[in-house]
């Protein structure tokens, strides 16, 4: 939804910079993210949060519908992610014996040593590439940003759906 007024608010100079390198941030860090898992462990980053998310569950499982939110993608595209863990043995799917019209997702012990082996050279390129580059303060200010652009993020989101017909 784009602000009531007839004049737009176009960047300033510092703000066109800053938000050129954080777009640029966006698409290079995910894409070095997933060489990395899928050169050392065959899988791509959005298949490593959802085993991590599985991971963080209660009883390693969750709805796929629940699923869906920790992953940030449609529910075809988590199927679809989901199918081919499935396929390597390292997900379960079963309908949810407390209401049939779900299904939950459970990560097996397989799929947990996958995730374990995984994890320390994942963590090894996460700080490489982004605590490395920063000093202590500089992280703080990072995910204190990041926690306010979320807010942003999420309350612009909740208002556009609550307009929705």
């Amino acid at each position: 939804m784009t602000r009531p007024s007839d004049t737009p608010r176009w960047l300033n100079e510092e703000e066109r910079l800053a938000w050129t390198r954080f777009a640029s941030m966006l698409i290079w860090l995910p894409a070095a993210l997933d060489d990395q898992l899928g050169h050392d462990s065959g899988f791509s980053h959005y298949e490593y949060g959802i085993l991590a998310a599985l991971s963080d569950a209660d009883a390693s499982t969750l709805r796929m519908s629940e699923l869906v939110i920790y992953a940030n993608g449609s529910l075809s595209r988590l199927s679809r992610a989901v199918a081919r863990l499935e396929g390597r043995g390292w997900v379960t799917r079963r309908p949810d014996p407390d209401d049939g019209r779900y299904t939950l997702a459970e990560l097996t012990d397989t799929g947990r040593t996958v995730l374990v082996d995984a994890a320390p050279g994942h963590v090894e390129m996460v700080k490489q590439l982004v605590f490395d580059a920063l000093t202590t303060a500089q992280a703080r200010q990072l995910g204190n940003i990041a926690g306010r652009i979320l807010d942003a993020v999420n309350s612009k989101t909740e208002l556009m759906s609550e307009q929705r017909p």
